[in-house]
Order: structure tokens, then C-alpha cells, then sequence
């Protein structure tokens, strides 16, 4: 499965890993890899009047205020997070 938050659609960041920057002539340099910045996701399952729904929620997700009140049942869940994903 995808690494992407299935509430906000956050996913990898492309990046350049870089091991130490060498100053000076071209040959010292440092070698530059790419790599991916992962988002911190966390499985988390909501009880839903048809049942249980099992979501990865990227954490910054978790902490805001939208989510807490859909979680503590003040605002209805929206449809888009029920879907299935199809990645």
C-alpha cells in the first residue's frame, strides 16, 4: 500500500542526502544522493455507524483540531475518508 495519508493526501518528499559539504576544488566535493522523506503515518481506526474503518493518518493530522472533532463525534465523517483507496 501507498505511503500517503489518506485524510490530507500528504506523501514522500524528494530530497538530497548530502554526507558532508567540502569547500574547495570540484573533485573534493561532497557526493549528493537522492532519497525520500517519508511522512510519519499511523494506523488509527474510527467507529463508524456502519462499523469500523481502519485509516493511515499522517500524525500532524492526528494533532489538529478538525480531526479531534470528527473523532469525538461533534462534526459527521466525511465520505472521502470511507472510500477504499486505489493505489
Amino acid at each position: 500500500m501507498a505511503r500517503v495519508c489518506q485524510v490530507s493526501g500528504k506523501k514522500a518528499n524528494n530530497a538530497k542526502h548530502i554526507r558532508h559539504p567540502h569547500s574547495g576544488l570540484w573533485k573534493n566535493r561532497a557526493p549528493k544522493k537522492n532519497r525520500l522523506q517519508l511522512p510519519n503515518l499511523q494506523n488509527v481506526t474510527i467507529q463508524t455507524p456502519h462499523g469500523k474503518v481502519q485509516l493511515k493518518v499522517a500524525t500532524t493530522v492526528l494533532k489538529s483540531e478538525k480531526f479531534a472533532e470528527v473523532m469525538s463525534g461533534i462534526k459527521p465523517i466525511p465520505k472521502a475518508w470511507l472510500k477504499k483507496t486505489k493505489y
